[in-house]
């Protein structure tokens, strides 16, 4: 009977045995291509598997079953195994033919159309053919929805342009590689300029070469990827090839003979053992020259700033101390009671009379004196435009299958970048020989009216930039869960150099006593005084220091199909952060530091770092095949400031094949960065009317906060809506409709300058306020900081429309049209002052503050994009829409404010291929030369009547000119303002690449 049983129990073991079999095989497209993530389903079950990167698969299914083969874009096979072992499939493309989309989804990746959030998606090919020297300025053109600014003349902003979506700032758009978190730039941009207060990723530095994709991703995505996720996700896909390499040589120049590019770059790949692997690698190397667009100086305006004084001013005629008027000290007086006191005391005496005549007699010897030099020097030897940059930029990717579940996966890439640009130009009659006669032999020159030549100088601002990031991971299919385990780490550091300067600051070594004979007392001779340190004996060249950003992340990601309806995604991140601020020599921060870019002292530098730990849940239901909902929820908490919740649900519904529905809604969180609690600087920036002045910025930690009352950084929150159509009419139309609506609570902003309470007559100090003591403490004209101060709401809608593939003549052509537009970008609320500056009767958010973070990006954006295909040659033809943009600068009339006028760029680009491996591009950007412009508007009849009023006042300067010389330094800055724009002022650019495959 035992022998009986375990005969039938060995038979009933070998039948399982014999009901499964094994099976391979190959997944690829009608190209021949592999297929790679393409799934393999046992139909009826749960047992399935996904290709490898060169479409291979393997899989144990029962005897008589059914793979179910889908790839996104493809039409499903349903395919029996009837005893088969081995197969070579080939996947169609369907009527919906579609990118993969793998942003904004822990689940596995759907086709554009099937995914319920709007994205774009744009190839190496599209961002080539732009013919922009930079990965930023290339997606300018492509995607409306995003913008990005050169800034003239301001500082570290030159080794790297502020970017965003939506309107919403670089730190609310979260930056990925090949779906792992990039790390942020190390610089924090504090000028008054688009971008104030933030920071971002450096996206300039990518090698476009080593590009396959972009996902831009246009909804909040902060449940999935953590903070920084708030207006959406820039995903930046590498290329895998290692068939198609190829290398480029590429040049240009403007249309005014400067800013010449050069570059060259080499793309290729190769496999790793029986192919079971492959290396794709890029290295780039550029060069471009200095571009300069300055504007001519208006001579008036600038006696005005530096030469003439008023003569109907009281302070005019103070006495030669600057504190007495006819010998009464004005310490302490109100301007009304020195006015009084000018009028009621002085103005019909015979002291008024002599001083008017010197007055006079001053004005009239100095005007002359800078109409010399802006005869010889009409732009005021100002530089400003784009600065020259020299980059080396390295990137590897690369898999490796370990086997038939498992692949290793791994991706770095180096950039290192050099920038030269330059600070305002010192005029003669700025920084004067005659309140600093060595200037006579630190910069001679050919001016005949001063001692030795000298005719001012210009500081250069010169920035050495390195960023890393490289990712280490291996994916895996275990008892059918696919798990994906990472370690990703990068950073970014700017290290500084000031030359061609000095420090003009009065600072005196210690004296110092030796006690020659040993009695305790100090004898004569035994003391010897301190000697100056700067300003005769200054050193010409510093190191400011800079600023350093490291992370470190980990990631577990888990995902499982569990049935053709349902899949999940669950995973954790861990992240720590380390930012310093790079303490620059003693002479470079000294008595107020070097004449145009302070250095970091000790008391401002060190190290600051913090972790934090999230995990998520995700969930995909295909309700039907028409309708999905997905929903995800994270939960993320940070050393420094807590804990934070968020969720995400998202839907799509096909009203058809052609047409779908989608919408999405979700909160989401930005954590403050390092940068912004623990930056703390003295910095020179400009004041209009003011010059260039040193302000303070005091960082959210410090003793000068806690004494101010300034509560600690917070993170912001948001809640997005998006709402949205499309489809694909027929294989050449395609569209989607989106509208959005993001609500941020306790934004995060740089403060204004915030100034003393109250001065007297001579400019002292007589408010008695803790903002008072910190600025009289600190000799600082003013002071910043950075507070969860606004809450705000966006909204606007996004168009993409598509027509491909249209038979013309023997050619193919194509157009697309895509576009954005803000419906509203504004504060929700009153500002949320601190108690001290409420109490001091200011707001740290002005006019000119919301107006960078509201208009100064344009309002409407739109790109209409046509190419045509015939024969070797490619012709494409673009023209982007840039909408208004609206700036109130500071310093200017509250009656007014500018607008930039809206302006149509034009980029043309012709392709010829050669060969079948060589191929040659041609691109003119902006072809029409069109450049930026902007005009004076009325808020209300005074401001009209302020443009209309053609009275010069009593330097010559009409009303209106003087406004216009407050915001361009006197036109130093008449294209741009000092506020920057969206398109290029540097006019036509041309640019040839030459293309070689090997």
């Amino acid at each position: 009977m035992k022998k009986l049983t375990l005969l039938l129990f060995l038979t009933m073991c070998s039948s399982f045995m014999w009901a499964q079999t094994k099976i391979t095989g190959t997944i690829k497209d009608t190209s021949n291509e592999p297929l790679p993530g393409a799934n393999v389903l046992e139909k009826g079950t749960t047992n399935g598997t996904t290709s490898d990167f060169n479409g291979n698969f393997s899989l144990t299914v029962e005897d008589g079953a059914t793979l179910i083969v889908s790839f996104s874009g493809f039409e499903t096979q349903e395919i029996a195994v009837n005893g088969k072992t081995s197969f070579n499939i080939v996947l169609k493309e369907g009527l919906e033919l579609e990118e993969v989309v793998i942003t904004g989804s822990r689940t596995p990746a759907r086709s554009n159309t099937s995914s319920p959030l709007p994205v774009d998606i744009v190839s190496s090919k599209d961002l080539q053919s732009t013919g922009q020297a930079t990965f930023d300025k290339a997606l300018q053109y492509k995607i409306p929805s995003f913008n990005t600014v050169q800034t003239p003349v301001n500082d570290a902003t030159s080794l790297l342009d502020p970017y965003e979506i939506r309107n919403m700032g670089p730190s609310r758009t979260l930056i990925l590689v090949n779906g792992k978190r990039k790390n942020l730039s190390a610089l924090l941009y504090t000028q008054t300029s688009p971008g104030r207060g933030e920071t971002g990723a450096d996206i300039s530095g990518i090698p476009t070469d080593a590009i396959k994709t972009v996902q831009v991703l246009r909804d909040g995505a902060s449940a999935q990827y953590g903070s920084d996720a708030i207006a959406g996700v820039i995903n930046i896909i590498l290329k895998e090839d290692t068939k198609n390499g190829s290398a480029t040589f590429r040049s240009g120049i403007t249309s005014e003979g400067d800013g010449e590019m050069l570059g060259v770059s080499i793309n290729n790949g190769t496999t790793i053992g029986e192919d079971k692997g492959f290396i794709n690698y890029t290295a780039d190397f550029s060069k471009v020259a200095l571009s300069n667009r300055p504007g001519t100086v208006n001579a008036d305006g600038e006696a005005a700033d530096f030469v003439y004084t008023n003569p109907t001013s009281y302070s005019s005629y103070l006495d030669a101390d600057g504190r007495t008027l006819g010998g009464v000290d004005l310490t302490g007086f109100t301007v009304p009671q020195a006015v009084a006191e000018f009028e009621n005391n002085y103005m019909n005496t015979p002291e008024y009379a002599t001083n008017l005549a010197a007055i006079n007699a001053g004005n009239a010897a100095g005007k002359p004196f800078v109409d010399e030099f802006l005869s010889r020097n009409p732009d005021a030897n100002n530089i400003n435009g784009s600065p020259k940059t020299a980059a080396a930029k390295f990137s590897i990717n690369g898999g490796y299958d370990v086997s038939d579940e498992s692949q290793v996966y791994f991706n770095a890439a180096y950039v290192y970048k050099k920038v030269n640009s330059y600070a305002n130009y010192r005029t003669p009659y700025w920084r004067t020989v005659e309140s600093m006669p060595y200037l006579a032999d630190f910069f001679p020159g050919g001016n005949p009216n001063t001692d030795g030549g000298y005719d001012g100088y210009v500081p250069t601002f010169e920035g050495d930039l390195s960023d890393y990031n490289a990712t280490l991971g291996i994916r895996s299919k275990i008892n059918d869960w696919n798990v994906d385990v990472s370690f990703t780490t990068g950073g970014n550091s700017q290290t500084y150099k000031v030359n061609n300067s000095h420090n003009r600051n009065v600072v005196y070594s210690p004296s110092t006593w030796i006690d020659a004979n040993n009695n305790g007392t100090v004898d004569p001779g035994e003391l010897t005084e301190g000697s100056e340190l700067y300003r005769e004996n200054s050193k010409r060249s510093f190191d400011p220091g800079g600023t350093a950003f490291s992370h470190n992340v980990g990631n577990l990601d888990i995902s499982r199909i569990l049935s053709e309806k349902v899949s999940i995604g669950f995973g954790a991140e861990f992240r720590s952060e380390l930012f310093e601020i790079i303490e620059g020599e003693l002479s470079s921060y000294d008595g107020g530091g070097a004449d145009s870019f302070a250095g970091n002292s000790p008391e401002n530098s060190g190290k600051f770092s913090r972790y934090n730990l999230g995990g998520y849940f995700s969930l995909d239901w295909d309700i039907s095949k028409a309708f999905l909902v997905s929903g995800t929820a994270r939960a993320e908490n940070y050393s420094d400031f807590g804990s934070t919740f968020v969720w995400k649900l998202s839907s799509r519904y096909k009203l058809s094949d052609k047409y779908t529905l989608r919408g999405s809604l979700s909160t989401g969180f930005r954590a403050p960065t390092l940068h912004q609690i623990y930056t703390q600087k003295a910095q020179y920036s400009f004041v209009p009317g003011q010059g260039i002045q040193v302000g303070g910025l005091i960082n959210n930690v410090s003793s000068q906060a806690q004494l101010l009352g300034i509560p600690k950084l917070d993170a912001e929150e948001s809640t997005n809506f998006t709402v949205g159509f499309g489809g694909k009419v027929n294989k050449h139309v395609s569209f989607t409709v989106d509208y959005y609506n993001i609500a941020v609570k306790d934004r995060i902003v740089l403060s204004t300058e915030i100034g003393k309470t109250a001065t007297d007559a001579v400019g002292n100090s007589i408010g008695n306020t803790a903002l008072d003591q910190v600025l009289n403490a600190n000799n600082l004209s003013d002071l910043s900081f950075f507070v969860n101060a606004l809450d705000t709401k966006t909204s606007g809608l996004d168009v993409v429309l598509g027509y491909k593939d249209i038979a013309i003549g023997s050619g193919q052509l194509g157009f697309n049209l895509s576009g954005n537009y803000t419906i509203q970008n504004e504060r929700d609320g009153e500002v949320k002052n601190p108690k001290i500056v409420a109490d001091a009767d200011q707001s740290v958010v002005n006019e000119t503050q919301e107006a960078l973070f509201f208009t100064s990006r344009p309002k409407t954006k739109w790109i209409l994009g046509t190419t045509y295909d015939i024969g070797k040659f490619g012709l494409s033809l673009n023209n982007t829409y840039f909408g208004k943009t609206t700036f109130k600068q500071q310093g200017m009339s509250s009656d007014l404010r500018t607008e930039f006028i809206p302006k149509v760029v034009t980029d043309l680009g012709i392709n010829y291929n050669a060969t079948d491996k060589l191929t040659i591009a041609l691109n003119v950007n902006n072809l029409l030369n069109v450049l930026p412009e902007w005009e004076f508007k009325a808020e209300n009849a005074a401001g009209q009547a302020l443009i209309n009023d053609t009275t010069p006042n009593w330097y010559g300067i009409t009303p209106i000119q003087e406004q216009s010389n407050l915001i361009t330094f006197n036109q130093r800055y008449s294209q741009m303002t000092y506020d920057g724009y969206h398109f290029s002022q540097l006019g036509t650019m041309f640019s040839l690449s030459v293309n070689y495959q090997f």
